[in-house]
């Protein structure tokens, strides 16, 4: 018989991991796709990020009963427990991403099907998207590796996004006020950039709920001050 370094209950766990690293991969291509349709357009993108929105909602499905299945089956507890909890906190946080992705894609739908006067300035939204890929990487990365030292990183970008998105909303008002004209394309930008605000958030989350698989403590609300005193108890 063959020597295997996991016992059963591992590769289930192991299996629950490469599942949320799945998940996260299509959302990271659902946020490219989507903000690279706000410059063309492309009705085929268009449609796959929203069709993808689908696929992703199946595989949070199919984690959360994997999830339950290992709950019932092996009664896990400490660690073992807080791993399965926070894979379907996880899956949750990177549901919600895709559905901003796909809010995002409509929007560039809306922009461009309805033929506005005014084409929508994205010199924010490239900063802003550039800055939550960055951070929905890195907590993704901090859950494979198992990283609760990373969430400072990411609330210190949150930040940095939250002042880029209300950067955007004064600059999309002026263009409001100087020209009428784009008005309904400047709310289409601020939709979008509050969407990108969101996906910054729910990675911020990801890193979150990492904290608390590896620590047992919940740092949620809690201050950058309070999570380094968790992360070196």
């Amino acid at each position: 018989m063959a020597f295997h370094s996991y016992s059963v209950f591992d590769q289930e766990l192991e299996n629950l991991r490469a599942q949320v690293m799945e998940m996260g991969g299509i959302v990271e291509e659902q946020i490219k796709d989507a903000v690279s349709t706000l410059k063309d357009a492309d009705s085929k993108t268009i449609d796959r990020v929203i069709a993808r929105d689908e696929e992703v909602n199946q595989l949070q499905m199919q984690i959360d009963e994997s999830c339950e299945l290992v709950l019932v089956k092996r009664t896990p507890v400490s660690s073992d427990l807080r791993f399965v909890l926070c894979v379907q906190k996880i899956t949750t946080d990177l549901e919600r991403i895709g559905d901003e992705a796909t809010k995002i894609a409509r929007a560039a739908k809306r922009i461009f099907e309805d033929d506005r006067m005014a084409k929508p300035s994205l010199t924010d939204i490239k900063t802003i998207s550039k800055l939550i890929s960055k951070m929905l990487h890195d907590a993704l990365d901090s859950f494979a590796r198992m990283d609760p030292e990373a969430v400072l990183a990411l609330i210190k970008r949150d930040e940095t996004v939250d002042e880029k998105y209300q950067l955007c909303m004064r600059h999309q008002l002026t263009f409001m006020l100087e020209d009428p004209r784009k008005i309904s394309t400047a709310l289409e930008v601020i939709y979008v950039a509050k969407a990108l605000e969101r996906i910054g958030d729910h990675s911020e989350n990801i890193t979150e709920h990492v904290v608390y698989c590896v620590k047992g403590a919940d740092v949620r609300h809690s201050s950058p001050k309070e999570i380094r005193k968790e992360l070196k108890s």
